[in-house]
């Protein structure tokens, strides 16, 4: 059991029968009346994220995790394999456990995070940036905008769709933000 007091970003709890993970948290102590916490909290079986306000008494149930490093290899109908960066075991994990699965890559190094107790895989973390290719974008003419911030539709070779500066061309390698699905930066080879 936790106090309310003690919430932290990535805390994972059990609510209302099920497991959820804290997003975001805000201490709120109004003039009138007893302190409270906002929290957005991502259902880690469902993947819905849902709204919620705690007392400040409140008590928390905390979980046990684990983040445990493994490397992606390949997917197998619905769900993907994964191998264990030290012990070599490969553990398939189910689509509905990853945010975006176009962001996975063959070798992608990434954090299972398991409910230690139960040896329960509950989610797929990614690094804040993945390194991808682009295999289709229109080309950029000069002069095309009037902004400096103009986008364009481009593919990656895992068949992920972003927007891109104008001046990134079919064959880059880009960094590809994971948090937003957002371009970051272009890869000096």
């Amino acid at each position: 059991m936790a106090n309310v007091s003690e919430i932290k970003n990535g805390l994972c709890i059990e609510f209302n029968g099920s497991l959820f993970a804290i997003i975001s948290f805000q201490h709120v102590k109004p003039g009138k009346g007893p302190a409270f916490v906002r929290t957005k909290l991502k259902n880690l079986e469902t993947g819905k994220v849902i709204d919620n306000t705690f007392a400040g008494s409140a008590k928390l149930n905390t979980i046990r995790i684990e983040r445990r490093p493994h490397q992606y290899l390949y997917q197998e109908g619905s769900g993907f394999v994964f191998m264990h960066n030290e012990t070599f075991e490969q553990i398939s994990i189910d689509a509905k456990l990853i945010d975006n699965p176009l962001l996975l890559k063959e070798g992608l190094n990434v954090d299972i995070v398991v409910h230690a107790d139960k040896e329960m895989p509950l989610q797929v973390e990614f690094p804040p940036f993945v390194v991808m290719e682009v295999t289709y974008t229109e080309p950029g003419i000069k002069g095309d905008t009037s902004s400096s911030t103009a986008l364009k539709k481009a593919t990656l070779d895992t068949g992920l769709e972003i927007m891109v500066p104008l001046f990134v061309n079919q064959n880059d390698i880009i960094k590809v933000d994971t948090r937003d699905i957002t371009y970051a930066e272009r890869v000096k080879s």
